[in-house]
């Protein structure tokens, strides 16, 4: 079963904003087995609404909108919709009255603007929006069904998950669609494809293998559609056994159970372990990424971004002539900044990172796209050399994920 998704506003074509709704919506459809199968973005003009909706209603069982439905002028969606579905806007005293209480936990005065909020075109199912004055609409007509919903994303989020899907579930019925997508670090995708090529040639044919490949990692994805929910989860873990055979030992975890970052947060609140970081290129991203783990505290330390070379010296005292001697982009000075981070916060592990990210070499001599990582342990510390190309942010997102699965390296074999 088709859907398609409609977002409406200028800010998104003009690069304004990214729209990460689209994004959101398709992955929550496809757990409940229906394709998103076109996203199209749109001015906020009436007549692109109308024509978008017409063609769309051709293809698709579930059509979904998101953004202009706000209380200034230039949110039109409500009007077209009413155009679109020959209807009028009446009055919804719910909608109105949770306006209301909104306006008054605020301390705010409510204006004509937002009361107009509560005008609805007669044919649709009033959503409630727990969170801001726009409520979504939900349409059937034809056998198709129709959703607008606000486009602020934790609005839309709520709405969708709360609301929209529970009320598609019980319309139609569909096929289950299972992924299981398995995460691969330290090797490329023509390397990964030449080792499991006859596997693959093999797979049954309702499974489909998809490549995804990244910068310092590859995502294989195992998609399985069918009827019987059970038979297809078994179907992929069976396979995905062949696969430990041939590529086990670049396997790092699966994408829909735990990222690497957090298989390393297991590891050391297991241990009851500790870990902190000291970057430079790379700039806190690695930190960025375990602070974004429920309960980090329990087993990151802290941070430090050296990323001036004066700060090597300053914050981790690093002595000048050291680093006059080794250059600020090398093994020595990597692997210092990771024995003093680790004194410095106390930690059983520690990470550090280095390098020329570009486009200038800035303080050192070495070619762009050099980066060191260090880490640290109780007894060792080891420093790795790479070369991770000429593209800044390229070099910049290779490192971060060179430098977890380094970490998860030391981790496991210490296991």
């Amino acid at each position: 079963m088709n859907a398609e998704i409609i977002t409406i506003g200028d800010e998104i074509l003009i690069g304004q904003i990214i729209d990460t709704n689209s994004a959101f919506i398709a992955k929550e459809f496809n757990k409940i087995g229906i394709d998103v199968a076109q996203i199209t973005s749109i001015q906020d003009e009436e007549q692109h609404i109308l024509d978008s909706l017409k063609q769309a209603s051709k293809r698709a069982k579930v059509i979904i909108l998101t953004g202009g439905l706000g209380p200034t002028n230039d949110d039109i969606t409500k009007k077209t919709l009413c155009t679109y579905f020959q209807d009028e806007l009446t009055h919804h005293q719910s909608v109105l009255t949770h306006i209301e209480k909104l306006f008054e936990k605020l301390d705010t005065e409510i204006s004509d603007l937002n009361r107009d909020q509560a005008m609805l075109p007669s044919k649709a199912i009033a959503l409630h929006n727990a969170y801001g004055t726009a409520p979504g609409m939900f349409f059937e007509e034809n056998n198709v069904v129709y959703v607008s919903l606000p486009g602020v994303p934790f609005e839309m989020k709520s709405l969708l998950t709360d609301q929209v899907i529970p009320l598609i579930k019980d319309r139609f019925q569909r096929p289950y669609i299972i992924h299981k997508t398995v995460l691969t670090y330290g090797v490329g995708e023509s390397t990964i494809a030449q080792k499991i090529g006859s596997w693959e040639n093999n797979l049954p044919n309702f499974i489909k293998l998809a490549y995804l490949p990244g910068l310092g990692r590859v995502r294989l994805r195992l998609s399985a559609r069918g009827d019987n929910e059970q038979k297809l989860i078994s179907a992929i873990d069976e396979q995905i056994k062949g696969l430990h055979h041939l590529i086990g030992d670049i396997i790092k975890g699966y994408e829909e159970e735990e990222n690497i970052e957090e298989r390393i947060a297991k590891y050391l609140t297991l241990n009851e372990w500790s870990v902190a970081t000291a970057e430079s290129c790379t700039g806190g991203k690695i930190a960025a990424r375990f602070t974004s783990i429920p309960g980090a505290s329990l087993f990151f330390k802290g941070s430090i971004v050296t990323y001036a070379t004066s700060a090597k010296n300053d914050v981790l005292n690093i002595p000048k002539d050291f680093i006059e001697k080794y250059s600020v982009v090398s093994a020595e000075i990597t692997e210092e900044m990771a024995i003093r981070t680790q004194k410095l916060f106390n930690s059983d592990f520690a990470v550090a990172t280095t390098g020329n990210a570009g486009p200038t070499k800035g303080d050192s001599e070495a070619d762009i796209g050099t980066v060191f990582i260090a880490v640290a342990t109780s007894s060792t510390v080891k420093s790795f050399e790479f070369n991770l190309g000429n593209q800044r942010e390229k070099v910049t997102e290779k490192a971060v994920n060179k430098a977890f699965e380094l970490l998860l390296k030391e981790l496991e074999e210490i296991n």
